[in-house]
């Protein structure tokens, strides 16, 4: 199984390579576009746009609103895993 994790893109770092600047969270990276412009969607429209990020490229174009709930289902995922694990530590099912 993949997970991609929704970023807005916030600059085009290397329009060569497609390469831009993403949000993800409170920290931003370098990742590849090239997966997701052509000619109806040129890498400079993609400034704004929220991504599915996998392995450093954008994978495909989200709207925002499943970008946030998105977000908000892998920050619920992120507070029940520790919760899980100690259960698991401690002989629960």
């Amino acid at each position: 199984m993949c997970v991609c994790i929704p970023a807005q893109v916030i600059a085009i770092t290397d329009a060569a390579n497609r390469l831009a600047r993403v949000r993800v969270g409170g920290a931003t990276r370098e990742v590849s576009l090239a997966c997701i412009v052509d000619d109806a969607h040129p890498l400079e429209s993609c400034i704004g746009d929220w991504v599915l990020i996998h392995v450093g490229f954008a994978m495909s174009r989200i709207d925002e609103a499943e970008a946030q709930k998105t977000l908000e289902l892998l920050a619920a995922l992120g507070e029940i895993e520790p919760r899980l694990a100690a259960q698991h530590a401690d002989g629960l099912p």
